[in-house]
């Protein structure tokens, strides 16, 4: 019989050893994941005995203020940590947030519990409590909807949803879209159809540190973004995949550069960005009309959907550009803040926008 080399079984061994761990790995995600899962349900299993209770009148005829105190006095004695009135008072947000308010009903949480083993209509819970705690604190159910949907789909984190949330961006994109568009976000999340889809209006670059009172150039501009290019993709919005920073080409023997070229893995186009920190001009509109024009005609494929082009600059004139730009132009000219916006006021737009588009609807029936 052959001997076997000591460096191959060395390289076997290696490589069984790498599959147990993996193994394991996946082992520790699944039940850390159902773990979760059930704290979710638990929770929310909680916070409907408790709304169940008031709604038959016991916490205030019987028991007054101090329900939660007792019974969570009485559930740390008996569990340990993790049952402070906080915590019951969350459930009870939370059993409100997803029930109570998100589908009319009378039932008392038993009666639901009950019927839904039968109809399997309990809320579908697939995120994390950390998630959960941010998006009960939504009032806007269409938002809160919104928000859920895309943190399940693009696997958002909690912290990268409480940025979203805290950066508006459900009222950037509803501003930024058409009235039909913006009834589709609570239902199906952000869909992307046409380029304008990825679009957002500011977009908001508070994560790289420069400050808005402050002098900058465009390099440094640059460079901040290059530093922080995977949450800029992520702001950006879905698909986006970075290629180069500076790309030269040669056109009649001049150079020119574009500062960012993305490619759109859903859109199969490439996106070419230009930065301006300053307010935009005509000249601005027709040097990306080139940039673009050169991509199409010298470097996309067959298979690849026209180039889109984005300016993004500090501010901007909406008449002027739609004036300089054809109406099939496939640029796109949105300001950039360094800083979160005001969402008080992105929402109060948001209504006095939705309010016109119910009485234009209402008008038409």
């Amino acid at each position: 019989m052959k001997e076997i080399p000591e460096s191959a079984l060395v390289n076997s061994e290696e490589k069984l050893y790498e599959k147990i761990l993996a193994l394991i790995e996946e082992g520790r995600n699944r039940i850390a994941k159902a773990t979760n899962t059930a704290m979710v349900y638990t929770y929310y299993g909680i916070g409907g005995y408790i709304v169940e209770f008031e709604q038959e009148g016991h916490y205030r005829a019987a028991y007054g203020k101090g329900v939660l105190n007792r019974l969570s006095a009485r559930l740390t004695e008996q569990l340990g940590k993790g049952w402070s009135v906080e915590t019951l008072t969350k459930c009870r947000k939370f059993y409100h947030a997803f029930a109570i308010s998100s589908a009319p009903q009378t039932k008392s949480y038993k009666q639901q519990n009950s019927s839904d083993k039968q109809t399997n209509s309990l809320p579908q819970f697939s995120l994390s409590w950390n998630h959960y705690q941010i998006l009960m604190r939504i009032d806007n159910l269409d938002e809160r909807r919104f928000y859920e949907i895309e943190a399940q789909r693009q696997n958002w984190g909690y912290k990268w949803l409480q940025r979203q949330v805290g950066s508006s961006l459900y009222e950037r994109l509803a501003l930024s879209y058409d009235k039909d568009k913006v009834m589709r976000l609570s239902e199906k999340g952000l869909v992307i159809e046409h380029p304008s889809d990825t679009i957002k209006n500011p977009i908001i670059l508070e994560f790289l540190g420069l400050k808005a009172d402050h002098s900058y150039s465009e390099s440094r501009l640059e460079d901040a973004i290059i530093s922080k290019l995977q949450t800029f993709l992520m702001e950006l919005g879905k698909g986006f995949l970075f290629e180069a920073r500076q790309k030269r080409f040669t056109f009649d023997e001049d150079n020119f550069y574009v500062d960012l070229v993305l490619y759109n893995r859903i859109l199969q186009c490439y996106v070419l960005i230009d930065l301006k920190i300053d307010k935009l001009t005509h000249q601005d509109l027709g040097q990306m009309q080139m940039y673009v024009n050169y991509f199409d005609r010298f470097v996309k494929l067959d298979f690849e959907k026209p180039t889109i082009g984005i300016l993004l600059c500090k501010s901007k004139d909406d008449a002027l550009v739609e004036l300089t730009l054809p109406k099939d132009a496939n640029i796109y000219a949105t300001a950039y803040q360094l800083y979160l916006p005001d969402k008080a006021l992105l929402q109060s737009k948001l209504k006095e926008w939705i309010d016109e588009y119910n009485e234009m609807k209402g008008s038409e029936e």
